[in-house]
């Protein structure tokens, strides 16, 4: 499972101009499912995101996470997050799951991060032609991979 991880002021998805998920402060996250991913692949990035330290505190130290800050979080898939692009121009999707697999673990994942959080997190629509805004905070971007835990 590949994570990227965007502090925000602010971001919004829409489908068909009309806005499915909004948030203020807090992590904008797309969420690529590959073939290989497990439960246990979702368990880490649950825990490692919820309590991933990239928010200010009074001295200015990136020392608070997201729970900590009252944060929000906005949950976008994206397989294009395992694309592979060792041969040629185009990129190729192979690693990515099916959505009748990626389908569940989207739905547990957005459901654990919410009850780790304790309210509810806002989500992009599964294979849907989405449109992403947001403002970033920082900017921070992460990458976090449940196949590299380094």
């Amino acid at each position: 499972m590949r994570l990227v991880i965007q502090r925000v002021k602010q971001a919004e998805v829409k489908v068909n101009e009309g806005t499915i998920g909004a948030i203020g402060k807090g992590l904008l996250v797309l969420q690529g499912i590959e073939d290989a991913d497990t439960i246990e692949d979702l368990e880490y990035c649950v825990q490692k995101l919820c309590a991933m330290r990239i928010f200010s505190d009074s001295e200015g130290k990136m020392n608070l996470d997201v729970k900590q800050v009252k944060g929000e979080i906005l949950i976008v898939s994206q397989f294009t997050l395992h694309a592979s692009t060792r041969k040629g121009n185009r990129p190729s999707f192979i690693n990515a799951a099916r959505p009748e697999m990626a389908i569940p673990l989207y739905e547990k994942f957005i459901s654990l991060v919410g009850a780790s959080l304790g309210k509810p997190c806002q989500a992009g629509k599964f294979g849907a032609n989405m449109q992403v805004s947001l403002v970033n905070d920082g900017p921070v971007t992460i990458i976090l991979d449940s196949k590299n835990r380094e």
